[in-house]
């Protein structure tokens, strides 16, 4: 049983039938609770990835549902050195047999909007950003690979992964950001226009729970990251300045740099790993703060704070500015180094106690995963209208 779109100008009701793709679903973060609400939108799609954990994820998106890759195929031990199999994922996503869909949802950070449709399927790309390693952060990225001594070969290969990643954008029907700022990244390095509709976050989600959180040191409330651990997260900043005041500071989140946090973390820094849902939230209704020191595309652990009532000290750029009401839902600092951070919480503390939880909560709704649904679905049904080509009768 396929969603079924009924177009109201024509009146003529279609049966169509609807695939999802997203880039990989190896662990979740912010990227993938917008699938989560994307394939439930759509609970009879079938999901298209570049890679799948079925040990991660099986509880969101069960196996029986998701469509894997050539790459999935290949030996455990490759499939878990990402940058290794970088020259492939191009040709992977292309490969994704979608001859039997009528309309293809894509929910795309560097790869899924790449997809090659017939002629009549439509594709709406939902960006969560632009690929950051060939566009904003290149210089940085390139800096690491020297490292390894193929700094040449590195360039030329970012030189054509910035080139198949604009012709790959220009394959959609339509392109939505997730924020303003991503949106001008995307008329930046695209050379599309595409319409803002920010993440969503289901009030249902902290409603239950207690104020409180769990592990504190002593009693003591404590500053709260949730974040993937890359390096451009920048979580190293947060943990950098709670280290200097001497602030007790939970990290929630796993990645590539958990080594590497873990050993910079002073005694006052708690490292959890990924929690259950449920964990999280009982986490945030017990900071102080959300602390989010990263230029990021939008920042949805930001809108999670501010909907159980918690400020956020965040960076005074990227999607962040969307969310955070410098003073009001929380404190802006301006550039990401220590004495900036240490100056933003300095601010929060003089603060703290004034901030109104129904301020905060009345600014998350703004980002309601009602408003998500409805506004992605209207883009859908725009995009979709019946004509005598493509009509099919159920």
């Amino acid at each position: 049983m396929n969603y079924s779109i009924k177009n109201e100008k024509s009146q003529c009701p279609t049966q169509r039938k609807i695939a999802i793709v997203h880039d990989f679903l190896l662990y979740f973060g912010g990227a993938e609770k917008v699938l989560s609400d994307i394939a439930e939108m759509f609970p009879d799609a079938p999901i298209y990835t570049l890679l799948y954990d079925e040990k991660n994820m099986s509880h969101l998106f069960p196996a029986k549902r998701v469509r894997t890759s050539f790459l999935q195929k290949w030996p455990r031990w490759i499939r878990t050195h990402h940058r290794w199999l970088l020259p492939f994922y191009g040709t992977a996503v292309e490969t994704f047999d979608l001859r039997d869909y009528d309309v293809i949802i894509s929910s795309s950070g560097a790869w899924s909007k790449g997809i090659v449709t017939r002629l009549h399927t439509k594709h709406i790309a939902y960006i969560h950003s632009p690929m950051r390693y060939v566009w904003d952060e290149n210089e940085h990225y390139l800096q690491r690979i020297i490292q390894q001594k193929n700094g040449f070969c590195a360039r030329l290969f970012l030189s054509y992964l910035r080139v198949w990643d604009h012709q790959a954008a220009q394959r959609p029907d339509a392109l939505v950001a997730n924020s303003v700022y991503t949106r001008q990244r995307i008329e930046k390095y695209y050379r599309r226009n595409a319409e803002v509709i920010y993440p969503g976050v289901s009030p249902t989600a902290y409603a239950k729970q207690e104020k409180g959180g769990q592990d504190k040191k002593d009693g003591e409330k404590y500053f709260l990251i949730i974040s993937r651990l890359s390096c451009y997260k920048n979580v190293a900043l947060a943990i950098e300045t709670c280290n200097k005041l001497q602030l007790p500071l939970i990290v929630i989140g796993e990645g590539d740099e958990k080594k590497n946090l873990e050993k910079l973390a002073g005694p006052t820094i708690q490292m959890m790993g990924w929690v259950d849902e449920e964990k999280k939230w009982s986490y945030i209704s017990g900071a102080r703060a959300m602390l989010f020191p990263v230029e990021d595309d939008f920042g949805i652990v930001c809108v999670e704070a501010l909907s159980a009532g918690i400020p956020v000290v965040a960076l005074n750029r990227g999607g962040a500015k969307e969310i955070v009401e410098n003073g009001v839902t929380g404190e802006l600092f301006d550039a990401p180094t220590v004495e900036m951070m240490a100056d933003g919480m300095r601010r929060f503390l003089e603060k703290e106690g004034q901030y109104d939880p129904a301020t905060m909560q009345k600014k998350a709704q703004q980002f309601s995963r009602d408003i998500f649904c409805g506004s992605l679905q209207k883009i859908i049904d725009n995009n979709t209208q019946c004509d005598e080509r493509d009509c099919r009768t159920p």
